[in-house]
């Protein structure tokens, strides 16, 4: 679907009571063309407000723009962690244990859904995001649309939406396949034009580009390089392993939603029991990043020179590069000092100032041609 109709959809989408009963006209030709329809209906939120667009707009990267963490379908929760990008978001493996003992892959920030599916089945039923109380509920608001009831009988089997469980694998399998779809990861930024000879990268880009791809000179491919080739078409930029950063807690956020108890990250994981685990989290994609803020995985940091300078302090005594510019402060201590990644972490020399900015310059060539303005 171009961009036009996407946007005429969204519109559609928006207007009152569309999505209920009353919609009774769609027809969805497709599992893609259901699962758009399903990604930005708010019926299936407790209270009919909040959607997977809600926390994943397309507009904004397929992230949430709204602050550190995102609202509740309640109108009062407010989670503990920043909604990452649903862009490229196809490409994680699904989660795994590698041969090393290293776990990888998977959806959300600890990897707890193995596969797209499994993320798309979490919100709705979370109660403080979309709320619903069961799988029976959510399907119940599928069948209040006739559309819906029709598109299900086609493209899966008669009568699907009587029995709940098959209907809401269905429902995770169609928005699933709406996110492998092209609108997610268009490879059409300006560095995918770089690659194919038919822009050139500006003199501080290239020199980010070079930083970023020398090991001698930084360590963001230790992390954020998936494909063996630097020039490879279809690079995420990120290896989908789990690591401690030291990220230190988002006290404004902690304010706002209560909570007490640290983030274990990939503890919190239910097939992980090794305490040696705590405090990892999957690195994210950096496509889109430019637009994606805040960031980090709670959201502590709103500028995206910020979280190169964060990475700088731990090749450096100096003490001006251990302060928060945002803050004025320090650097906040790790939330979970244990298993910090201090290898990975004090891999290279210490940055300057023009090499910092042109490593910022070269991630925002990394942003999609429709978020570029």
């Amino acid at each position: 679907m171009n961009k036009t109709v996407l946007i005429g959809l969204i519109t559609v989408l928006a207007l009152p009571g569309i999505g209920r009963a009353e919609n009774a006209s769609v027809s969805y030709p497709s599992i893609e063309a259901l699962g758009e329809a399903l990604f930005f209906d708010t019926n299936l939120s407790k209270n009919r407000t909040q959607s997977c667009a809600s926390c994943h707009a397309p507009e904004n990267g397929f992230a949430d723009p709204r602050g550190a963490a995102s609202l509740g379908d309640d109108g009062a929760s407010i989670g503990d962690r920043n909604a990452p990008t649903a862009s490229y978001a196809s490409f994680a493996p699904p989660f795994h244990q590698r041969d090393d003992g290293a776990w990888v892959g998977g959806q959300f920030l600890d990897g707890r859904a193995a596969d797209l599916m499994e993320q798309a089945g979490g919100p709705p039923l979370n109660p403080i995001e979309m709320g619903l109380t069961d799988k029976a509920e959510a399907v119940a608001r599928l069948a209040e649309n006739p559309s819906y009831v029709a598109a299900f009988d086609s493209l899966f089997d008669q009568g699907i939406l009587n029995r709940p469980d098959e209907a809401y694998s269905a429902m995770t399998q169609a928005i699933a396949m709406f996110e492998r779809t092209d609108q997610f990861a268009p490879f059409d930024s300006k560095y995918d034009r770089f690659l194919r000879g038919e822009v050139e990268l500006a003199k501080e880009e290239e020199l980010g580009r070079i930083l970023f791809f020398s090991e001698q000179f930084t360590n963001c491919n230790l992390c954020h390089q998936l494909q063996r080739s630097q020039i490879h078409p279809q690079e995420t930029f990120s290896n989908y392993e789990f690591h401690n950063i030291g990220v230190p807690v988002n006290q404004s956020l902690r304010a706002e939603n209560g909570v007490l108890t640290k983030d274990l990250g990939l503890l919190a994981n239910p097939l992980v029991t090794d305490p040696s685990q705590a405090g990892k989290f999957k690195v994210p994609t950096l496509r889109n990043v430019a637009v994606t803020g805040p960031y980090m995985h709670n959201g502590v940091f709103d500028d995206l020179r910020t979280v190169v300078l964060f990475y700088n302090r731990y090749n450096t005594t100096a003490k001006t590069r251990q302060m928060n510019p945002e803050t004025g402060g320090v650097f906040g201590m790790p939330e979970v000092p244990q298993t910090l990644a201090t290898k990975e972490l004090t891999h290279g020399p210490a940055l300057n100032d023009s090499e910092i900015d042109a490593l910022v310059a070269f991630m925002k060539t990394l942003t999609d041609a429709q978020y570029e303005h």
